[in-house]
């Protein structure tokens, strides 16, 4: 019997993203709510945090915009259906501590905050009409959870005509098993999945700007 790497490879996925070179950094939903495992949505994704951090001063130190979402409800009828499904979510109430960033992410007063009420951070928000007006063609994706809100996130921006990298260091979800895989499916469908490293350079406008690396990761078995 085929592997599954094998099924995709024969298939024709994975082939690497085409960097454009105009980058955006989004940051998705790493809110308190998520970030603190005191919260019963949230988990300890300290390392992944640090990381973005790492990855967000670097955007602003070039003038890559950074958007960062955060999920907020100020009425029942948001996200209704949504929070039926995930009752846990109604914690992330419009004012709470739950849904203010991550006090660990270096924000500047030019980054934009986009409140949205679904998974996906382009889902009745304005952050198309935002990359348009920043003339963004690559957008970078951090945040949680890799099997949600980031992943809900990602497809949306492939679907836009966005070209997609996620720094795998930049990720985070509640359980391992999801976790990865998802990046394995992001990776073959919908993005590059890259390391912290490779997603620096880029933002920093190195070498790698416009074209991957030469072993831009294979398809990779994953296990559950």
């Amino acid at each position: 019997m085929s592997s599954t790497a094998e099924v995709y490879d024969r298939a024709g996925f994975g082939a690497p993203v085409v960097r454009g070179a105009r980058p955006a950094l989004l940051v998705v939903d790493f809110s308190r709510g998520f970030t603190d495992p005191a919260y019963p949505t949230g988990a300890d994704m300290t390392e992944a945090v640090l990381a973005t951090a790492q990855l967000v001063a670097t955007a602003h130190r070039r003038g890559v915009p950074v958007i960062f979402t955060t999920i907020a409800f100020s009425s029942p009828l948001e996200g209704r259906a949504w929070l039926h499904k995930a009752p846990g979510l109604a914690a992330l109430q419009a004012g709470s501590p739950a849904v203010e960033l991550d006090p660990r992410l270096p924000r500047d007063p030019a980054d934009t905050v986009v409140v949205k009420h679904g998974a996906s951070a382009f889902f009745g928000t304005g952050l198309a009409a935002l990359l348009a007006s920043c003339g963004t063609d690559t957008l970078v994706v951090c945040g949680a959870t890799t099997s949600g809100c980031v992943r809900a996130s990602v497809v949306d921006a492939v679907q836009s005509g966005y070209g997609v990298l996620v720094p795998r260091e930049c990720v985070a979800d509640r359980a391992q098993a999801p976790h990865d895989a998802n990046l394995f499916d992001m990776q073959a469908k919908y993005a590059d999945v890259v390391s912290l490293a490779d997603a620096e350079a880029y933002l920093a406008g190195g070498p790698e700007t416009s074209q991957p690396p030469q072993d831009s990761p294979a398809l990779t078995e994953v296990t559950t």
